[in-house]
């Protein structure tokens, strides 16, 4: 966590064109060009803060500052004349206020489905002492979960020029709710067998809770990666930022649900015994 946090104030995320107005073109070209060559040429338009992506065989994604539909007509034209045939196979134009609207509701829908999660498990284990508890640490759990992918998103956005986009947003929700699923099979197990073993310790409970359930948890994020990895092998840069996300998010996601969130439990057990005892 130390690491990506460092990464993120270092770097920072690369914003897409959703949440940053610009326009973006996906070029497919006859001959073989490299990012270098047609950076090159961009940058002698006069287009010098571009980044560009490889997506498919032969085509490029140029992300550029807004363009108008006269700039875009010559800026096809100019290419053009270097690369003799190309083909615009997509364009797209966000303006300053539609990035903003998107940017919003990103975080809207990020904080709504951490605020439900919290009130869903505190509902779930209402019967528990300190049912709060249980929802307060499986959101911690996922603080842990959002920041290791934020972190490592902002390292290939600084080697790689990748950006972060919807499709990153998507993977994050699907992370949290992955995520929380693993974390409620464990403290499930975890009230369970404290109530029916009312004079065992505490960590002892949690401990063996987690033993239990611990080889369900790597067999289902197991198999959930083998089917993630062949997203990412087989379909590619079409939903790449969602299937990455979703690689790193189960991997951590999987960690945290079995050492953190249930640690969390045992740390603040004991902290809550001290101050009673003393």
């Amino acid at each position: 966590m130390i690491a990506c946090i460092i990464f993120l104030a270092v770097f920072g995320l690369q914003p897409g064109v959703e949440f940053s107005s610009g326009s973006f073109m996906t070029i497919g070209f006859e001959e073989d060009v490299t990012k270098q060559s047609l950076e090159d040429r961009l940058e002698e338009l006069g287009y010098t803060n571009v980044i560009i992506q490889d997506v498919g065989e032969s085509d490029l994604l140029v992300r550029l500052p807004r363009l108008t539909a006269v700039d875009k007509t010559a800026l096809e034209a100019a290419l053009t004349e270097t690369y003799e045939t190309i083909v615009v196979r997509e364009f797209d134009d966000v303006s300053e206020m539609v990035a903003a609207e998107t940017t919003r509701n990103a975080l809207i829908a990020v904080g709504v489905a951490t605020i439900g999660i919290l009130l869903y498990i505190a509902w779930a284990f209402r019967r528990m002492p300190h049912p709060f508890r249980y929802g307060i640490c499986s959101i911690i759990a996922l603080v842990h979960d959002a920041v290791v992918a934020l972190g490592i998103f902002a390292l290939l956005g600084k080697m790689f020029g990748w950006e972060i986009d919807l499709q990153f947003v998507i993977g994050i929700l699907a992370v949290i709710g992955y995520s929380v699923n693993n974390t409620v099979v464990v403290f499930d197990r975890i009230r369970e067998n404290l109530l029916n073993s009312s004079r065992v310790p505490f960590e002892t409970v949690v401990n063996n809770s987690l033993v239990e359930t611990l080889t369900r948890s790597f067999n289902t994020s197991l198999t959930t990666l083998f089917v993630v990895v062949a997203l990412i092998l087989f379909v590619g840069a079409a939903i790449q930022n969602f299937s990455v996300i979703l690689l790193i998010g189960i991997v951590a996601g999987t960690f945290s649900s079995a050492f953190v969130a249930p640690s969390l439990l045992v740390t603040w057990e004991k902290l809550r015994s001290g101050k009673t005892e003393a």
